[in-house]
Formats: structure tokens, C-alpha cells, sequence
């Protein structure tokens, strides 16, 4: 079968590898119909985990056909159309009896990072019977693509942030994390989410799409100052990370309330500095972490209703053999890209 397999730093390419088959009676075969390019897979490219070791097969946010079930799965069967978690959960550990599904001791992320991933032709996914969710029939592949990862995270970001009714949001990063975090930010009922980015066409696009309510571009305004003139001086109530660098995580932190939470569910490859002499005062939260993917069926529901649609995230739609194209589509935001979608092959 094709795979875009990793070789090193700089080094990936499109490949003819061994069809992966059932390892374990909970596992499945599934054929990839649909998957994407995330920011995490950008990190691997270049080095950023070194922990991925050379020959591994990238990707972690897909859909597809289920072709083959272990003698333990119950709940699927081959033709099954459904959507991945990213988050591979055994459902029997310490973590996964008390709701922790991220630090999984058999699985948590591991898709493309500890084993083969989806930008395949077939993927074998472990744990099948609590990691894939069936697709409605009235919904495409790309209505669900993002349930599996991004509009996860988006959500976990959100829900950490403890959001009240009313509340004054500031989502650091326009990235499609960050707009996954607008938009499920909506259903705890703020008063105001505000976007804040440097680039002016994703602020433009999370504004045009209802994500956002105001966009501010801190190479042009002072963003903390903004955020308190919005708040009677206070500050945002919740701010959440999406990025990963070291500017939205200071922003994130400087323009939060006293008493507020800081929400961080961008992917950093450096250390950061948290100005303890400063922020012990101000009884803020800071909450992190990798999402726990526990949320896939609900939305799934919320998709279904129209309450939540990310489809307009896809801008350029390639087919898997034009993967290391998508990359670099990808990377270099050609024609204003925010997701690129791998096909397979008809």
C-alpha cells in the first residue's frame, strides 16, 4: 500500500509498504478515506518530536471503512463508515477508569507518532471498539474529519477554561485549533470571543464564519490593553492557547483577569517562562494539556443538529499521492490554506 513515511528531520516520502494487519483481537483494519495534515504532523517533519523514529508512517485525524475486525470487537464490522479518535484508549488502565483518557498507559496519542498512522492506504487502529465512532449516513466524511483530533482539542481547550455565561473569551492563535476553540467555546454561552492572531486573513475568516465576535492583531494594537477595555479594565475571564510559541503563551497570560484561567493546548517544542514573582498575586488557573477525546460523540450529535460546522476549515482538498504537495501547501499557507485534506485514491 502507498504511506508517507518519516525518515528523519526534512526527510518523509511517499512510499510501497506492507498492508498492516490484526496484531490484537481489539484491533481493526480500516481503510482511510479521508485524513488530514495537522500542525503536529508539521512539528514531526522538522524534528520537533524527536521520539518519532525514522520509518514510522505519519498522520492522526482521519475517516474511513472499516475492512477488518479482531475476534474481540463488538461494536463494528467491515463496511462500517467512521471517524478516528486521535487519542487510542484501552479503557482498563489506571487513567482510563478515572476518566483520563489522554494519559492512557497502553495507547493515549500514539497514531503517527508511536505507530503507523493514517496518511495510508489502510491504518490498523488499536482498541477499535472505543476509539471509532460510526458516521451517520447523512453526513460526509469531511462534515466528521475533524472530531477525531482538532475539534477535540478545540473543545478541551474550551472546557478547561471553565467558561461561564457571559464570560469574555481571547483565543490565542487563528490556526484551526484555535478556531475549533471559538467555535465550541459558543456552546458554554459567552458575551464576547475575541481572536487575536498576525495574520489578518485568519482573523478576517474566524469573524466571516461567526467563530469570533472581534479580531485583534497584536502588531497592531495592544491586545491586553483591548482585552481590559472590553472588561471595565479587567482583563479576559478565559484565555486559551492554541499555538505553541512563546508570544501567544505570554499573551494568553498577560490578558487574563485576576482569578481568570489560562487554557493552553498548543504544542511546544521550548521551554517557556512563567513569571511566578508576578502571577502568584493574581490567583490565576492555568490548565494544559493533550484533549481527551471523550467528547466525539457529542459532537458527532452537534455536527448532525448544525450546531457546529468546521467544514469551511478545508481549503485545498489533495489526493494521497499528491501528499508531500499538501505539505508544503500546508506549510507555506499557499492561497491563504488553513486545512489540506488527503483523498484516497479512486
Amino acid at each position: 500500500m502507498k504511506a508517507f513515511v518519516y525518515h528523519g528531520p526534512e526527510k518523509m516520502s511517499l512510499e510501497m509498504v506492507s498492508k498492516p494487519i490484526i496484531q490484537q483481537p481489539t484491533d481493526a483494519i480500516v481503510k482511510v478515506t479521508t485524513s488530514t495534515i495537522c500542525g503536529t504532523d508539521k512539528h514531526i517533519r522538522h524534528g520537533g518530536l524527536p521520539e518519532v523514529e525514522p520509518g514510522r508512517i505519519i498522520g492522526h485525524e482521519f475517516c474511513g471503512i472499516v475492512e477488518e475486525v479482531g475476534s474481540s470487537v463488538t461494536r463494528f464490522k467491515p463496511g462500517d463508515r467512521v471517524a478516528v479518535s486521535c487519542v487510542t484508549q484501552c479503557m482498563e488502565c489506571f487513567y482510563c477508569r478515572r476518566g483520563i483518557y489522554s494519559q492512557c498507559e497502553n495507547g493515549s496519542w500514539i497514531f503517527g507518532y508511536m505507530i503507523d498512522g493514517c496518511q495510508a492506504d489502510y491504518v490498523r487502529v488499536p482498541y477499535a471498539d472505543s476509539g471509532m465512532h460510526l458516521i451517520p449516513n447523512d453526513l460526509e466524511d469531511e462534515d466528521v474529519l475533524f472530531v477525531g483530533d482538532i475539534l477535540s482539542t478545540g473543545y478541551f481547550g474550551a472546557e478547561s477554561g471553565k467558561i461561564q455565561p457571559g464570560d469574555t473569551i481571547a483565543v490565542f492563535g487563528s490556526g484551526p485549533v484555535g478556531m475549533c476553540a471559538m467555535a465550541t467555546a459558543r456552546l458554554w454561552g459567552p458575551s464576547r470571543i475575541v481572536a487575536v492572531d498576525i495574520d489578518d486573513s485568519r482573523l478576517e475568516f474566524a469573524l466571516k464564519h461567526g467563530w469570533a465576535d472581534v479580531g485583534l492583531n497584536p502588531n497592531k494594537v495592544d491586545v491586553v490593553q483591548e482585552l481590559r477595555d472590553m472588561t471595565d479594565g479587567r482583563g479576559a475571564d478565559v484565555t486559551i492557547e492554541a499555538n505553541g510559541f512563546e508570544p501567544t503563551f505570554k499573551g494568553a497570560i498577560n490578558s487574563v483577569r485576576p482569578s481568570g484561567t489560562v487554557s493552553i493546548i498548543g504544542v511546544f517544542e521550548k521551554p517557556q517562562i512563567v513569571e511566578m514573582n508576578k502571577l502568584w498575586i493574581k490567583n490565576i488557573t492555568i490548565r494544559m494539556g493533550l484533549l481527551n477525546a471523550n467528547r466525539i460523540p457529542e459532537l458527532i450529535k452537534l455536527i448532525r443538529a448544525g450546531k457546529i460546522n468546521m467544514r469551511p476549515l478545508i481549503t485545498h482538498t489533495l489526493p494521497l499521492t499528491k501528499v508531500a504537495e499538501a505539505y508544503d501547501i500546508f506549510e507555506e499557507r499557499r492561497d491563504n490554506a488553513i486545512k489540506v485534506v488527503l483523498k484516497a485514491d479512486a
